[in-house]
């Protein structure tokens, strides 16, 4: 497995050894052992799946305020993803920056995303399929989120008329968001 670092601290790109043969592939997606090894030392407690129908739809940018905040690992199983991640963390040298990454089903990464970065992502084709794995529960009275179109975060999504769910189309702008994550250095 191949662990990169990326310019948002915490963030992680990882490549998974993946056997490949006439019949296919073979690649452990998750091995406890082989990430705390590599220093990920988190206990993943929940596993989520969403599927998109249609490229161009954009989920997120999504964060759960603390103490329930979530520490994310996301792999494409089907399909293609633009994904961004955003440091919200007040005081961090990174606040208000954003990385993007593309995760697809053929290139098989999978990202880590730590408590204190609001993250979402954009498909790229039709029927994508998206797993992650978290690491506290899903809890609505600590749910966020930032509008994908803040124009202070200017990110360079690949749409520019996405489709969005209702929940999504009404975040508010980081700037003005709720946020109680602070840089720890």
């Amino acid at each position: 497995m191949k662990i990169t670092d990326t310019k948002l601290e915490g963030v992680k790109r990882i490549e998974p050894v993946v056997h490949q043969d006439h019949r296919g592939f073979f690649m452990e997606s998750f091995n406890d052992q082989n990430l705390q090894e590599c220093g990920i030392a988190h206990r993943f407690i929940q596993d989520n799946h969403s599927m998109s129908r249609e490229a161009g739809i954009i989920r997120g940018l999504h964060y759960q305020l603390s103490p329930k905040g979530q520490t994310k690992l996301i792999r494409v199983v089907s399909g293609a993803i633009y994904d961004v991640v955003v440091d919200i963390r007040v005081g961090s040298p990174t606040y208000g920056q954003w990385q993007s990454f593309i995760l697809s089903a053929d290139n098989y990464h999978q990202l880590l995303v730590p408590k204190g970065f609001a993250h979402g992502f954009c498909t790229l084709v039709p029927d994508t399929e998206v797993i992650y794995k978290v690491d506290a529960y899903y809890s609505a009275e600590h749910d966020r989120g930032i509008a994908w179109n803040d124009p202070d975060l200017n990110i360079d999504w690949p749409v520019y008329h996405p489709v969005l769910s209702d929940k999504d189309s009404k975040h508010p702008f980081l700037a003005s968001a709720e946020n109680n994550f602070i840089y720890e250095g």
